[in-house]
């Protein structure tokens, strides 16, 4: 590079310095960092995050504690929001990613940026991190501890809050994803039907119907709108586990009025869910009767859904004929449907 007359910022170094720490060659990475500062480059916090990365990986605790305070004085001085949110985020996926998390909880506790971060977006990032880094199921329960510890103080960001809640879900902890919900509603300002909205995703993960019910429930009890998306989440969350009746009983409850109108994925999820159960003839009216008559046009996935599930059956002429009339209806097939069609075919 400066062999052609370029030369090389601070960018170029920290991305450098980044490829030897994630090959294990700190002293290389070393031997960089101290070059460019040689070089008259000042290093930013990001250089000092990935150099206490690279330290971290190598199980090199001293040395990563040593760049760790050059780190934290550094981060004091940043002007640039973006790059302290930078280097903060990957410190602590470093610390997440090694397992060192008495180290993460004492960040946590001491709070030892000094301002430099506010306080939400240290917590959620390192509630983020633990959820999505973590190696283990265990470390969503350790994201739960800190917000717990931190005894809810702090207003957790939206996807903060869905990473948590679906971690959590995951491991079947619907309790304490319960817990984190009713934190979040009970902030000022926040769109509670958002909220249940991401909630209510998070709970497909687990196939807990019941579950699925008593939040709806719970909504119109509050007098929290339940939109279509909140809606086709809880008809999802039925198909998924085979509870058909309670999919239909909620479409019904749309298609008079008493809920929000159902859209063409309300109708897609619904089919599907007729044809994963076998009921074709309920499938098909839905398709061709119940759609037009409330002025909802089928999309190109509502056919993929209504092929996949025909194949699947083994009614390939029946699936065929549908295919056939998709452009009669000016429905234009995508690569998912004649991947299904071709697949089907293969298999024959």
């Amino acid at each position: 590079m400066k062999g052609r007359g370029h030369c090389p910022n601070v960018v170029s170094y920290t991305t450098l310095i980044n490829g030897y720490c994630l090959i294990g060659g700190i002293g290389d990475a070393r031997k960089v960092f101290d070059e460019m500062l040689d070089s008259g480059i000042a290093a930013n916090s990001l250089t000092y995050s990935v150099l206490v990365g690279g330290f971290l990986r190598m199980r090199d605790i001293e040395g990563a504690k040593g760049m760790m305070c050059q780190l934290w004085e550094k981060m004091r001085v940043e002007r640039e929001a973006s790059m302290k949110m930078a280097a903060f985020a990957n410190l602590v996926d470093s610390l997440c990613r090694g397992g060192f998390f008495n180290e993460l909880f004492r960040i946590a506790e001491e709070f030892a940026l000094g301002g430099s971060l506010c306080e939400e977006v240290a917590y959620g990032q390192m509630i983020d991190s633990l959820c999505k880094v973590g190696s283990k199921d265990g470390d969503c329960m350790r994201a739960y501890q800190l917000l717990e510890e931190a005894e809810f103080g702090f207003l957790l960001s939206e996807h903060t809050y869905k990473v948590l809640v679906e971690a959590l879900c995951q491991v079947l902890d619907v309790d304490k994803a319960r817990k984190v919900l009713e934190h979040m509603l009970s902030r000022e300002g926040v769109d509670k039907t958002r909220i249940y909205n991401i909630y209510l995703r998070a709970l497909c993960i687990v196939n807990n119907p019941t579950e699925l019910l008593n939040v709806l429930v719970l909504m119109l009890q509050s007098q929290c709108h339940a939109d279509v998306i909140t809606l086709n989440t809880v008809i999802n969350g039925f198909c998924k586990v085979g509870r058909i009746d309670e999919a239909l009983t909620v479409l019904q409850d749309m298609l008079s009025g008493k809920f929000s109108a159902p859209n063409v994925v309300t109708f897609t999820t619904i089919i599907s869910g007729l044809l994963d159960t076998a009921r074709v003839d309920e499938a098909v009216e839905l398709l061709h009767k119940v759609m037009p008559e409330n002025g909802v046009r089928p999309s190109v996935a509502t056919y993929n859904a209504f092929l996949r599930g025909l194949f699947k059956l083994k009614r390939p002429n029946d699936a065929l004929r549908a295919f056939n009339n998709m452009a009669s209806n000016g429905i234009t097939a995508d690569s998912t449907t004649y991947t299904v069609v071709i697949e089907e075919a293969k298999a024959r």
